[in-house]
Formats: structure tokens, C-alpha cells, sequence
């Protein structure tokens, strides 16, 4: 019997950080919550309780069902039969077993039928999906599409959807098309308003639709007939298990994830609901589902960093060669503390930035049902500042450390690693989506690098430099506050010039000085209270030094003028 919750003590950890005691209060609204249902907490230790119980169940699934199947569904996949798509059997069994033990609507309200959980145990469950199998989670974790719908939509509408998604029914949100990829603002999908019976009808294609075969999606479409650009897009709520007219053309043959269905579809006069208001769709609307979707990408990349690591280091412990285990040797035993500090350093930045959008989105949520005070909105506003920083730098670097940990998983493996006998080649294969889909690396430092500019980043570092951390961990800080100034020194020659060109062609430099600098101080809080990390941030700090050094030498030593010679293409 495997459970992926208990065999992990990194995910307690990370449940009993400090901040969840306030970010429970504020979820369960001082625990009032208690007086209407008789299964909501009376107090944090009794909700941190609730919380354990759910995960150790998220966690018995994964490690007795879904790991178990990952093999299959990936030779299998989903299946298109006359214009629908049929799960893997795997598939079915998986999605089940986790319906029938509640954890569909975990972050959703109780007068909805969710358990109004904390964002915090939702990502730590996908977290452990995604060890199991990446591609399941990409159709269980897609239910915080719901999300939105409690967000933006009126309340007839949450009454009518959400309940079903807490009942086990899944989610889509149809965003991309053939000839609109990341330029979500060339959406031609055709939404028209029918007068005659007050409904809106659309009209159209839409291309790599994750789960597209969903019971209900979210739509993006062009509400304002002669409109170009993203002032024209609306956001719909399509109930496709009620609702005829859609039809999914073709599945796609992917490298990874295949267990999970990607779709064409073709819309054919489909009728759908306005969610929110008209022209806030791409501007509103997608932005916040994106920023959801994100940090659920940040945590499937998490997850299979953790599979990547436990693959590497059993087989390495397996695996003899000149008479002893190669863990013995320096170089693999290099590489294994490498995957492990790289997978701790990412896993500790997504729950950092997991509980800075729980703080926000909870005041937020707060302040629907009253006004909040002055200090409740200062605070509301510095950690949506947090979240919105830290996203995609999580999202970014997770995913690259992921595809970074799957390679060198591979590595560890040898020949053995290049065979599909070992899952290790399924990890790495499901591995590279990660740092594309839900905006691309490189579209994640775009989203980042305002915050490198205005220096949200550098405010947050010299927060972190004055908390206190344990005295054995001082060389560390020591080397952490050297980068800092390299980096801070960074900022300001790429900014002085002020050319937003060159400033964009450094951006990745500095998204990723940043981001080194700031796990590494995470990791400084989680060696300070659990001494298992210490090895982690020894390593990672190290590593992390090297990197700043090496993009601080290239943009110092870089004369701007020669960007365009160097790196510029003609169209």
C-alpha cells in the first residue's frame, strides 16, 4: 500500500507553515462556518485535522490507483468515438475513485457543496496526482476552472454549476485556436447574441483544448461583431453535457501526457451563457483563470520533479556497477543532491506563492460579503502584488527545473533510461509540457520581469534577510546577501539605459537572479525549522551563487549596443 502524502513528510511541512493559521481563520471566517454545517472546523487545529484526512485520502488514491495505472493509460490514451472522447480505462478508474471520495470542489464553498478548503491542501493534492501520473491531472485539476465561475459568474449561475463540479463533473477552459496561440487577443471564435430567444450562440474552432470533451467549459469568444482585439472577447459558460452542437475533430497525438485528451473542436451554432460582463473576457477574466492554471502547472511540474527524484535515487541505490551501488560514485551522488535540492527549492516557492494567492483571493472573497478595513486592504493588496510576482517566477522556474530533473533522471538510468521499460522515460517525456502550455517560460518572464523593474522582487529578498534563521545556517545568508547585491547592481544597469528592448532581452537574467536568491531563503526558513533541509540549502545556495555570478559577468561585461549585431533576426 503506497500513500503519497505520508511517505512524504516534505508536504507536512509545507501544511504547517506559520501564515496557515491566519489564512484558515480567514478562510473559515473565524470559524463561524461551524454554525451552519456541522462538518466545517470549530477551530485551526480541528481544520489542520480535516485537511490531514483529505490529503492522506488524496495521497492512498494516488500511490494505490493512479500510479498504478500510469503505465497503461500512456499506452492506451483517450479514445475519439463518433465525435466524443473516451478515457483510458485507467483513466475512468482514477477519476472514480477521487470523485467518490470528495475531492472534487476542495476549494470551494460549503453552500456549494465543496469543502471550502484552503488553496494550499487543493495544490498539495494536484501535487501528488501529478507524481502519480501528469496527465491525469490535467483532467481531475481542471476543475479549478470552477474558480472563475465563483469569481465572475451571477449567482444563478454558481447555483447551477459549481455543485455539479463538486458532484465529480469535469472542466475545460477553451482559450487557444489554430491561428491564436500565447496572441489569445486573435480569437475568432464567433459568439452572437440570438434576440429572438435571449441566448448567445457560438460559432467556431478550437485548437489543443486540454480535457476539451469536458461537461462544462469556459469559452473565449468575439462577443462585438467588427472587433479586433481583445476588447471584443467575452467570456462563456457552455454546459456541453446538457447543451448539443459541439464535436471534438480530432484528439492529438502528443509526445507526453498522453493520458490526457487534447482536443480540436468545432462549434456549430452551440448555446452558452455570458459569464460576467461583455469585452472583460481576455482583459478580466482569462487573466485570472490563467494565473489559476499557472500555479497548477507549477505544481504537476513539482510533482513529477518529486517522481523524477524517487525514480533516480531507487535506482541508483539498485544499480551495481564495479562492485558497489552507484550512488557511490561522486558523480551520480552529485546529480541525485542536485535533483533533490532543485525539486525542494521549487516545491518551496509554489506553496510560498500558494499562500500568498490564498491570502489575496480570500480577502477578495471577504470583501463580497463586507467592507474590508484599511488594514485588511493594505494587506489584500501587497500579497495579490506577492502573488502576481511570484506566479510566473514559480510556474517558470518550476517547470524548468522539472524538465532539468526528468533529463537527469534519465541520466542516472543510463541505457536503461532510454528503454520504455523504466517510467522513467514516461516522466520525461510528460516533463516537457511543463514549461510550454499556460504560457511558455519565456512568457512567463514577461509577466515577471515588471516586478524586477519596480522591484517587488528586491523588496521581498530584503524582507526575507531580516527574518531570523538558524545561527548554523549564517554562511548561507552570508552568500545570499553577496548575491543580492549583484543582483540589485544588475537591475540597475539594465534599467539606467532605459531601453525596454535590451531591459526585455536581459529579462530572463534577471527573472532567474531573482528567483535563485529567493529560494534560497526559503530554503533558509525550511532548514531553520525542519534541519532535514539543511542539505538542500547548502546545495542549492551554491548552485544558485554560480548562476547569479554567470548572468551578472554576461550583463556587465555585455556592451548593449552590440544586441542587435548579435542576437537580432530579420522577419
Amino acid at each position: 500500500m503506497a500513500n503519497f502524502y505520508t511517505d512524504n513528510k516534505d508536504l507536512k511541512h509545507h501544511l504547517h507553515h506559520p501564515l496557515m493559521q491566519k489564512i484558515v481563520a480567514l478562510k473559515e471566517r473565524n470559524y463561524t462556518d461551524c454554525e451552519k454545517y456541522d462538518y466545517a472546523p470549530f477551530n485551526f487545529e480541528d481544520a489542520m485535522d480535516s485537511y490531514e484526512k483529505v490529503l492522506e485520502i488524496a495521497g492512498e488514491i494516488s500511490g494505490d490507483i493512479v500510479a498504478p495505472n500510469a503505465e497503461s493509460v500512456d499506452h492506451e490514451g483517450p479514445q475519439l468515438i463518433d465525435g466524443h472522447v473516451e478515457y483510458a480505462a485507467g483513466t475512468k478508474q482514477n477519476l472514480d475513485a477521487l470523485v467518490k471520495a470528495g475531492l472534487m470542489g476542495i476549494s470551494l464553498p460549503r453552500r456549494y457543496n465543496g469543502l471550502n478548503f484552503s488553496l494550499v491542501p487543493y495544490i498539495m493534492a494536484a501535487d501528488m496526482v501529478s507524481r502519480a501520473d501528469a496527465s491525469f491531472v490535467n483532467i481531475w485539476g481542471l476543475q479549478d476552472c470552477a474558480e472563475t465561475i465563483y469569481e465572475f459568474a451571477d449567482e444563478d449561475q454558481r447555483m447551477r454549476f459549481l455543485p455539479r463540479v463538486c458532484a465529480g463533473e469535469t472542466m475545460a477552459m477553451d482559450l487557444t485556436e489554430p491561428d491564436a496561440g500565447s496572441d489569445l487577443q486573435a480569437v475568432m471564435l464567433k459568439a452572437t447574441f440570438n434576440e429572438a430567444d435571449g441566448t448567445w450562440r457560438l460559432n467556431g474552432v478550437k485548437r489543443f483544448i486540454t480535457n476539451g470533451d469536458g461537461h462544462i467549459g469556459l469559452v473565449l469568444a468575439r462577443s462585438e461583431a467588427g472587433s479586433t482585439d481583445g476588447r471584443g472577447l467575452s467570456m462563456f459558460i457552455f454546459d456541453h453535457k446538457n447543451e448539443p452542437g459541439l464535436t471534438v475533430r480530432r484528439i492529438e497525438n502528443k509526445m507526453g501526457i498522453k493520458g490526457s485528451p487534447t482536443c480540436e473542436l468545432v462549434f456549430k451554432n452551440v448555446k452558452a451563457e455570458l459569464c460576467g460582463s461583455r469585452r472583460l473576457g481576455l482583459i478580466k477574466y482569462v487573466m485570472a483563470l490563467m494565473n489559476g492554471a499557472r500555479l497548477g502547472i507549477a505544481a504537476q511540474a513539482v510533482g513529477i520533479s518529486e517522481a523524477a527524484y524517487r525514480e533516480a535515487y531507487s535506482y541508483a541505490l539498485d544499480r551495481r556497477q564495479f562492485g558497489k551501488s552507484i550512488i557511490e560514485f561522486p558523480a551520480v551522488a552529485e546529480m541525485l543532491s542536485m535533483i533533490k535540492a532543485k525539486l525542494d527549492a521549487s516545491r518551496s516557492l509554489l506553496y510560498e506563492t500558494t499562500r500568498f494567492v490564498d491570502m489575496y483571493k480570500t480577502y477578495e472573497d471577504i470583501a463580497r460579503e463586507r467592507t474590508l478595513t484599511p488594514e485588511e486592504r493594505t494587506e489584500m493588496k501587497y500579497y495579490s502584488k506577492l502573488a502576481d510576482a511570484f506566479t510566473p517566477m514559480s510556474k517558470g522556474m518550476g517547470s524548468e527545473f522539472c524538465n532539468q530533473n526528468a533529463y537527469d533522471c534519465i541520466q542516472v538510468h543510463g541505457g536503461s533510461g532510454f528503454m520504455k521499460d523504466y517510467a522513467c522515460e514516461r516522466i520525461y517525456r510528460d516533463a516537457r509540457i511543463t514549461s510550454i502550455y499556460e504560457g511558455t517560460t519565456q512568457l512567463q518572464v514577461v509577466a515577471a520581469i515588471r516586478h524586477v523593474t519596480t522591484g517587488t522582487y528586491l523588496n521581498k529578498i530584503n524582507e526575507y534577510a531580516t527574518e531570523n534563521y538558524a545561527p548554523e545556517l549564517k554562511p548561507l545568508q552570508e552568500r545570499l546577501a553577496a548575491m543580492t547585491e549583484l543582483y540589485a547592481d544588475a537591475v540597475n544597469r539594465v534599467t539606467s539605459l532605459k531601453d525596454s528592448e535590451y531591459t526585455d532581452f536581459q529579462a530572463r537574467r534577471l527573472v532567474e537572479m531573482a528567483g535563485h536568491i529567493i529560494m534560497g531563503y526559503l530554503l533558509l526558513g525550511d532548514a531553520t525549522r525542519c534541519a532535514d533541509f539543511t542539505k538542500s540549502a547548502n546545495v542549492y545556495v551554491r548552485f544558485g551563487e554560480a548562476e547569479v555570478n554567470r548572468h551578472y559577468k554576461f550583463i556587465t561585461e555585455f556592451a548593449p549596443e552590440n544586441y542587435a549585431a548579435y542576437y537580432k533576426h530579420e522577419a
